[in-house]
């Protein structure tokens, strides 16, 4: 990896803003780490950035499993991994040719392609609740059962999951829309992603390594940037019960098509 350190006081700054986003949509909004993905894509090369930002993620899938650990749906997890593991198993293979306008294109790609996801999920979402309000169904927080249509469709959005993660570090939106359309409420939902992400950002790390995108450099930035993951998923846990989802997600999806649209203009 041919990683400078010297960032600029406004670059690290930038980058301690984005760690401090990836502590908090752990424990609060998953999919929001997206824009923190577009502002390390920005700062640092395109591709080396993915290597910078996995063990940033990692410590923050700690801090959402240590919240949340008790809230996961095992069979879903177990349901997703084989085609998880053929996406990464893609994802690795195109790193080993593509260069870092590829990457960077790619990323800007991913990234107006997970906002437009989020979008129909939400829309998605929004046309559900009308049904079952007008049907009378409860609102229950309890684990859900996912529906025999989520298991079906659990192949494909497993392999576009491994995919994106292992390229652009945003298999969140995927993982999201597939854990919402499966019926997930809050709490299982967080606890599901919690426990799927470590366990899947845990196993890239030999094939990042290997392709040489992380190393002692990347980690030496790391070991500054990992102490603002901790307040950003402090402040998630203390808000995820109050927050203004609706109003954040929108904030979220318009940084996030900026983002992209900055990465493939640039």
């Amino acid at each position: 990896m041919d990683l400078s350190l010297d960032v600029s006081l406004w670059e690290f700054a930038a980058l301690a803003a984005a760690a401090l986003l990836v502590g908090f949509s752990k424990t609060a909004v998953s999919g929001a780490n997206t824009v923190s993905l577009a502002v390390f894509a920005a700062v640092l090369p395109a591709r080396d950035s993915t290597g910078v930002l996995l063990p940033i993620l990692i410590a923050g899938d700690v801090l959402a499993v240590l919240t949340y650990r008790r809230h996961a749906h095992w069979p879903t997890l177990w349901r997703l991994f084989p085609a998880v593991a053929g996406g990464v198993v893609v994802g690795t293979v195109f790193l080993m040719w593509a260069d870092d306008a590829a990457v960077r294109t790619s990323i800007g790609a991913i990234l107006l392609l997970m906002a437009a996801v989020t979008l129909w999920r939400r829309r998605a979402a929004a046309e559900e609740a009308e049904v079952s309000g007008s049907s009378g169904s409860s609102g229950s927080s309890g684990s859900s059962r996912p529906s025999r249509g989520a298991r079906l469709k659990a192949p494909s959005y497993g392999v576009l999951g491994g995919f994106t993660t292992m390229v652009a570090n945003a298999g969140g939106p995927v993982m999201s829309m597939y854990l919402l359309s499966a019926g997930f409420r809050k709490l299982s939902f967080l606890g599901t992603s919690a426990w799927f992400f470590l366990i899947v950002n845990t196993s890239k790390v030999p094939f990042s390594v290997g392709l040489g995108l992380i190393d002692w450099h990347s980690l030496l930035l790391d070991a500054a940037l990992v102490l603002f993951v901790v307040p950003g998923a402090l402040i998630g846990k203390a808000a995820v019960h109050r927050i203004n989802q609706r109003l954040f997600e929108q904030l979220v999806i318009g940084a996030t098509i900026l983002g992209g649209l900055q990465l493939l203009l640039r």
